[in-house]
């Protein structure tokens, strides 16, 4: 698992804002927290009849994704419309990219139609990083998932799902189980949990699933599901990663399901008022038992609507901190 990198300077403006979202790395407590209570306040949008506010009117963002997820895709471009944003959804199977064309020459033909903002999701890790380095200073690229690296709007609204179910993270005890080694959502979750002071993260799979280098994020790791589960405040569950994997690393999913599914007995034996979280979509018997999945305490529902309002925040702050380096590079220009 790649370690986590002291920082990450190309997503920040000169001011220390937003200007691309690609990654938790190196992201301040304060920033994730204002993320958060942005969000918070994003979510009293949703119960209103006009579900809408003009922050990103006259806008353009444009959802470009290389690997399919209809959930992510969906809910931001939900989010970009709440916030009055015009949205391009490229369907990238069908696009010039099939043909031939380079990642880059379709990013000069996105920019050429005005855009100030690409959704961008891709098989390969570091592929949006590529992106935010060679698109034009004026456009923001934010990271809908990249490989095996990052899913840093999954770790937020995970993060926000937990503050109001939960609250205060410096008292809590989080599981993270399945399959870690493929997992960008597990990555996410694992920086954004110790950015924001929770004490014990365990970490909790097979060892042909665990990667190494997890010390480096300050987690406890444990291969006997039963023994890591005990106490936890909070489940989060992952989705098997079947089209990253390469060689037998499971001998099937039954026997995954059998040997570390969150069943009703196994979730007994966490905290009375544990909750249960889920990236989506869920492989009911293989990660999760649907008495489980259906239960009062899985958040799984709750985390889409979260999902929305997490994503209106990272939006709406990229697009103030892209907006806010225009005008810091106007005023050096103007300075010469």
């Amino acid at each position: 698992m790649t370690p986590p990198s002291p920082k990450c300077p190309l997503q920040l403006n000169d001011q220390g804002r937003l200007r691309h979202f690609l990654s938790l790395d190196g992201l301040s407590r304060s920033m994730l927290t204002e993320i958060l209570d942005t969000a918070d306040s994003f979510l009293e949008v949703g119960a209103r009849s006009v579900k809408k506010v003009p922050l990103m009117r006259g806008m353009t963002v444009c959802n470009v994704f290389f690997e399919n997820s209809t959930r992510t895709r969906t809910t931001f471009e939900l989010a970009a419309k709440r916030l009055s944003a015009d949205v391009i959804t490229l369907n990238v199977s069908t696009s010039s990219t099939s043909k031939g064309e380079t990642l880059t020459d379709t990013l000069r033909t996105l920019e050429a139609m005005a855009a100030d903002m690409f959704v961008v999701r891709h098989a390969d890790s570091g592929a949006t990083h590529f992106i935010a380095e060679h698109v034009s200073p004026n456009v923001a690229i934010i990271n809908g998932g990249d490989g095996r690296h990052s899913h840093p709007t999954q770790g937020m609204l995970d993060m926000l799902t937990i503050r109001r179910h939960k609250g205060d993270f410096e008292n809590l005890k989080v599981a993270i189980v399945g399959d870690i080694l493929h997992s960008r959502v597990a990555r996410s979750n694992m920086l954004a949990l110790k950015t924001l002071g929770c004490p014990d993260i365990r970490v909790i799979a097979p060892k042909t699933l665990l990667p190494v280098g997890l010390e480096q994020y300050g987690v406890n790791v444990y291969t006997d599901v039963n023994e890591g589960l005990k106490d936890v405040d909070v489940i989060i569950m992952l989705r098997l990663q079947r089209e990253r994997m390469q060689g037998g690393l499971l001998p099937s999913e039954g026997e995954f399901y059998r040997l570390y599914g969150l069943s009703e007995q196994r979730l007994a034996l966490a905290h009375p008022d544990a909750i249960v979280l889920h990236p989506g979509p869920i492989n009911r018997g293989v990660e999760i038992d649907s008495l489980v999945a259906d239960c009062p305490r899985s958040m799984i529902l709750n985390q889409v609507t979260y999902g929305i309002a997490v994503r209106m925040a990272v939006l709406s702050m990229t697009m103030s901190g892209q907006n806010e380096q225009r005008q810091l590079d106007a005023e050096k220009q103007e300075s010469l």
